[in-house]
């Protein structure tokens, strides 16, 4: 199943910034193992924002919780998710 998600990254003020480079690092690690995995096959960053639109390519619903959930910066998204189907007229 193909799943849009977007993600905007709140940290809270207060967070130490060391421990913030931190969960940066590990955040990003994280995004490579799934991408080349194949589970993450799009990820693009919007412009002006700390946030990213993505497509992920996953069993269900629970895999993709799964998946989320273990982001590192998880506790600091809104998440909003968006299942897709394939369109009639794709060429694809």
């Amino acid at each position: 199943m193909l799943y849009h998600v977007r993600m905007d990254v709140h940290p809270p003020r207060d967070l130490d910034p060391a421990a913030f480079e931190a969960l940066k690092a590990a955040e990003k690690s994280r995004a490579w193992e799934l991408q080349r995995a194949g589970k993450w096959p799009h990820l693009w960053r919007i412009a002006g924002a700390y946030a990213n639109v993505s497509v992920f390519d996953v069993t269900d619903h629970d895999e993709l919780h799964a998946i989320l959930s273990s982001l590192p910066l998880f506790p600091f998204m809104a998440i909003v998710v968006t299942p897709l189907a394939r369109h009639p007229s794709a060429i694809g």
